[in-house]
């Protein structure tokens, strides 16, 4: 068993601490924007289906498929498990929103509503209640009704129209990108719906979309259809539209390189001691080198073989190329500057000993993260204590969990 989640509720500190957020989402996107508030110190009560009650929880991240994961997903939350469809279950939710300053939910669109936790149902009983809605395609519009996953959203969006190598069919990112991005994009959301409130005193909804997310995330490949009407392709590890930016083999392995623009291919050809390259033909432009990307590649190649990546990397790195290694993951939280920031998070865990969770990737002065965060909580680990706060005796919760409401 964990520690309890609760048991530093008069003590919560962060920047965050005086909001309260109820997790009604599941899978990653909504966890992932909710972890930010929860990391953050606000106090986040995640919302579980009782055991035994039907339409349990079996999706990928659950504590059973994936402990890492889990751990990982919902650090520093409460557990409160509840069956909203249940009339009693939609009273004790109605109490918890009255309380609450954000719900966020990834149901499929009509669910919330046919639950009667939409945001206008909500909003009723709190005008404050910031509402956050994370889709797969929308609240709205001909594909709101399809289910949302991230690899999916990962090809309608086009992100594997550009991933990998030319000719060899479109690829999937190693990571669940569109999931993370649009669980960001919504906790930003939220973090500006809050800030309105103050100005307005009223709350309003936040919506998002793993399609919106992935599209947003293309960036300049999507500006080039949008403003230039080039359809981008795969380049593998090489830039589009600069040469030489990619993976070069070294005596010992690889190098990412990045020499962008004439002063960088210049320097980059003096270092490598291939100067006579700087002029050749063909090669003397950005727009030159994308065209004829084969031969520079090939040019300077010889080269990069010659040497190891240390030696490469402390050499282009004087000169002024930016470059550096390509690390496995293992080799990444085992990088001097890596553990320089204090990217692993140290958490002691009642059953797994000593590890370490992936902290958050910014700082604030006045709220250093000096604190362990707490482990994630076991399923209904706080219901207990949250419903003794909304006024429930132990009986009446006893009475609750025999009906499967909790």
């Amino acid at each position: 068993m964990t520690e309890k989640s609760t048991q530093d509720k008069s003590e919560r500190k962060g920047a965050l601490s005086r909001f309260t957020v109820i997790d009604a989402s599941r899978v990653r996107a909504g966890p992932t924007a909710v972890r930010l508030f929860a990391d953050m110190g606000a106090r986040v009560i995640k919302l579980e289906i009782p055991p035994g009650a039907p339409g349990g929880d079996d999706m990928i991240g659950g504590r059973d498929h994936n402990r890492a994961d889990y751990e990982n997903l919902h650090r520093n939350k409460e557990s409160l498990t509840l069956n909203m469809k249940s009339p009693e279950g939609l009273k004790i939710l109605h109490e918890l929103v009255r309380r609450a300053d954000v719900f966020i939910e990834n149901f499929r669109p009509d669910v919330k509503d046919r639950l009667g936790i939409g945001p206008e149902a909500l909003r009723v009983i709190n005008p404050r209640l910031v509402y956050a809605s994370i889709s797969g395609f929308g609240q709205d519009g001909p594909y709101a009704g399809w289910p949302g996953f991230d690899s999916i959203a990962q090809g309608m969006g086009g992100l594997m129209s550009v991933t990998g190598k030319p000719g060899e069919g479109p690829m999937r990112v190693g990571i669940p990108i569109a999931d993370l991005c649009a669980g960001h994009f919504c906790a930003m959301g939220i973090l500006a719906a809050l800030l309105e409130r103050e100005a307005s005193g009223e709350g309003q909804w936040v919506q998002t979309s793993l399609l919106e997310a992935q599209i947003a995330m293309l960036d300049f490949q999507a500006a080039q259809w949008l403003i230039d009407k080039k359809v981008p392709v795969q380049s593998g590890n090489e830039h589009p539209l600069t040469v030489p930016t990619g993976v070069f083999a070294t005596k010992d392995g690889y190098l990412n390189i990045a020499a962008i623009g004439q002063t960088m291919w210049t320097r980059l050809c003096e270092a490598l001691e291939v100067p006579h390259l700087i002029e050749e033909p063909g090669m003397g432009s950005d727009p030159e080198r994308v065209q004829n990307r084969d031969k520079v590649n090939a040019a300077i190649q010889p080269a990069l073989s010659a040497r190891t990546t240390a030696e490469w990397t402390e050499r282009l790195l004087k000169a002024g190329v930016p470059c550096g290694p390509i690390h496995r993951v293992d080799q990444v939280f085992a990088d001097p500057q890596v553990q320089h920031l204090g990217v692993a998070w140290p958490m002691h865990h009642a059953e797994l000993g000593e590890v370490a969770l992936v902290g958050q990737p910014m700082r604030l002065s006045r709220y250093p993260r000096e604190q362990p965060p707490r482990a994630a909580p076991e399923q209904g680990a706080d219901t207990s204590d949250i419903l003794s706060e909304l006024g429930y005796s132990a009986a009446q919760v006893a009475e609750l969990r025999a009906a499967y409401v909790v």
